[in-house]
C-alpha cells in the first residue's frame, strides 16, 4: 500500500538538504537599520561633547572671573592709592584734566611708593596681566582681551572722572573673542565688576 505525504511536508522535506540563509533584500534591511542606529548614536554623542564644551567655557570664565576679580577687588578695598593711567613700556599716569580712564590701573598696597601693584592690558597679544615692582613678575590673568579701554575712575552715580578724587571708583570691563575651534562656535562676553578703597583719607 503506498501512503502520499501532504505537499507541504514533501516541500519542506526537499528544501531540508538546502543551506538555510537570508535574501539579499533582508540584508540590504538588516545592514541599514544598523547603520541608522550607529549614526544616530554618533549623532548624540556628538551633540553632547558640543554642550560639554559650551558649559565648560562658560564655568571656566565663570570661575576666573570670581578668583580674579576677588583678588582685584580685594586689593582695590585695602590699597592707600590708586591711579589709572595708560601701559606702554611701564606704566604711565593720566594728567589732572584728563578723562581718567586707560588699559592700566597703579595701585598702591602702602604709603610706600617702592611697592605697587599694576593691572594692565597688553595690546601686544591682547593679554590681561597683573605685575608687581619685582622685575618679571608679571603674570597673564587673562587672553582674547578685545576693548583698549579696561580702567575708568568714576564717582558714584558712574560718571568717568576727569580728575582722581579720594572717593573714586574704580570700574575695570574686559571683553573678551574667542574664535570658532572645533565643535565650538566663536564666543564674545563681557565681565565688569567696580570697587573703591574703603580706607578714605
Amino acid at each position: 500500500m503506498k501512503i502520499s505525504l501532504p505537499a507541504s511536508v514533501a516541500n519542506r522535506r526537499a528544501r531540508s538538504g538546502r543551506v538555510k540563509g537570508f535574501t539579499l533584500a533582508e540584508v540590504v534591511v538588516a545592514v541599514s537599520v544598523f547603520i541608522l542606529v550607529i549614526v544616530g548614536i554618533l549623532s548624540a554623542h556628538l551633540v553632547g561633547l558640543r554642550m560639554f564644551q559650551f558649559d565648560k567655557t562658560k564655568l571656566t570664565a565663570t570661575e576666573w572671573s570670581r578668583r580674579t576679580f576677588g583678588k582685584f577687588t580685594d586689593e582695590v578695598h585695602t590699597c592707600n592709592s590708586v591711579q589709572v593711567g595708560n601701559f606702554a613700556g611701564g606704566f604711565n599716569g593720566l594728567l589732572p584734566g584728563e578723562t581718567q580712564q586707560g588699559d592700566s590701573l597703579l595701585i598702591y598696597p602702602t604709603a610706600d611708593t617702592n611697592h605697587f601693584i599694576v593691572y594692565y592690558v597688553d595690546h601686544s597679544d591682547q593679554t590681561f596681566r597683573r605685575a608687581t615692582e619685582q622685575a618679571g613678575s608679571a603674570v597673564i590673568l587673562a587672553d582674547a582681551v578685545t576693548n583698549n579701554v579696561a580702567f575708568s575712575a568714576q564717582d558714584l552715580s558712574e560718571n568717568v572722572l576727569t580728575n582722581s578724587q579720594n572717593n573714586e571708583v574704580i570700574h575695570l570691563k574686559l571683553e573678551f573673542y574667542r574664535p570658532g575651534l572645533f565643535m565650538q562656535d566663536s564666543d564674545y562676553y563681557k565681565l565688569e565688576t567696580a570697587a573703591t578703597r574703603r580706607a578714605l583719607q
